[in-house]
């Protein structure tokens, strides 16, 4: 069960074949829009009646540009989000009903925890990012950074506070479903964290059973490019990837003329996808693309450009180039944060104070400096033999056994 964008979705499809591969029965719970992404996997689908990017473009969603501070977009979503929240329960319960063991991603955990308590089943939790408090960096949906030790913790544990008022409006309807053992219940203590430990050490002051697993690769039924894709890498030397996914923008038109000239004035060709931002772009060196499976293109760009989602960050560092991170928002800032300090961004580039100068350079940087495309290679390698889904099955077996 996962709510969010494309990127809280894909790689539980690889979670799930994995699964399946191991002899399960699997369902995905998510948003019907994502239904295509179970395509070839073996994984059912139970849509949820949410449309993610319906709601990012309602006016409420837009308010969300409005925000001038990480906390302060982080309110409004977790705002947004508790409007939300009663639309899905139904679909969770009806989904429950059916299954042995519910796994649960950080974005819909406490209101799965609520149902499997409910109806007495267990549950994982299985979150993308660092959900627990440590004393080692400030929560990521923070945007990255620190506080000190001391204030790390304590910004975790209020982010922790928050979840009976995101969820809250959902409760009653739970117990009056399933009755009054359907409750948000403590953090969990056991928890699967589907990235690499080369990118995000797992932290020292974690407790027993908060795991790092290596990242769960997402499941693609597409085995080649678009015949438009292909020839135009075919045409010319590897082009710049620019993408920022599932983020939405105010002005579509005006960032997109950013990127154009950026890439111009840095001699490269580009590949630029169209996503929930809506950007284009015109001419015979560049390329306006939609959905691309990203395990297929970017190992043939020369870098990538990307706003840092946990999925396309992931996806990025397996394909070994370099990248250029222009943050938009929550989580991002902190992913961003680590690629440079694992040396293969030269920078990052929050995307309220991109300029098509400070683009340009960046992109000169990390396609003409050698050692950040090495850096890359030699992080995919070690990122490439970890067997996250592996870890996965395991643990669910282990539960199934208990």
């Amino acid at each position: 069960m996962t709510v969010g964008s494309r990127g809280d979705v894909a790689p539980f499809t690889g979670v799930g074949h994995g699964l399946v591969r191991a002899g399960h029965e699997v369902t995905l719970v998510t948003h019907a829009r994502f239904a295509p992404l179970v395509r070839g996997s073996g994984v059912g689908f139970h849509a949820l009646p949410v449309d993610p990017r319906a709601e990012l473009e309602s006016a409420r969603g837009r308010g969300l540009h409005r925000s001038g501070s990480g906390a302060g977009k982080l309110l409004r979503a977790a705002g947004l989000a508790r409007s939300l929240v009663g639309r899905i329960t139904d679909d969770l319960i009806a989904a429950a009903r059916t299954s042995d063991l519910l796994l649960l991603s950080a974005s819909v955990a406490p209101l799965g925890q609520a149902v499997a308590a409910g109806l007495r089943l267990p549950s994982l939790v299985l979150p993308l990012q660092p959900v627990t408090a440590t004393r080692e960096f400030a929560p990521p949906l923070l945007g990255g950074g620190s506080y000190g030790a001391l204030g790390n913790r304590l910004a975790g544990h209020g982010l922790e506070r928050t979840v009976p008022w995101v969820f809250g409006p959902a409760l009653p309807a739970l117990r009056a479903r399933l009755g009054p053992a359907a409750a948000f219940g403590p953090t969990p203590g056991r928890l699967l964290h589907g990235f690499s430990p080369q990118v995000v050490p797992r932290p020292r002051d974690w407790a027993p059973g908060l795991d790092v697993t290596g990242y769960w690769w997402p499941h693609d039924h597409v085995t080649r490019l678009p015949p438009t894709v292909r020839e135009f890498l075919d045409a010319g030397p590897p082009p710049v990837f620019v993408g920022l996914g599932s983020a939405t923008v105010p002005d579509p038109g005006r960032l997109s003329a950013t990127v154009v000239r950026a890439l111009r004035r840095a001699g490269l060709r580009g590949i630029v996808q169209r996503g929930w931002a809506g950007l284009t772009a015109d001419g015979d060196d560049l390329l306006t693309v939609d959905e691309v499976p990203h395990a297929l293109l970017f190992p043939e760009t020369a870098a990538v450009v990307h706003h840092c989602g946990a999925g396309t960050t992931a996806a990025g560092i397996r394909a070994g180039v370099p990248a250029v991170p222009v943050p938009v928002q929550f989580d991002e800032g902190f992913w961003a944060d680590r690629l440079v300090r694992l040396g293969v961004a030269p920078r990052a580039l929050p995307l309220r104070r991109l300029t098509a100068d400070t683009l340009a350079a960046a992109l000169t940087r990390a396609t003409g400096d050698p050692a950040h495309r090495e850096r890359a290679a030699r992080l995919a390698a070690r990122v490439r033999a970890e067997d996250g889904v592996g870890r996965v099955v395991a643990a669910v077996e282990r539960l199934g056994r208990a």
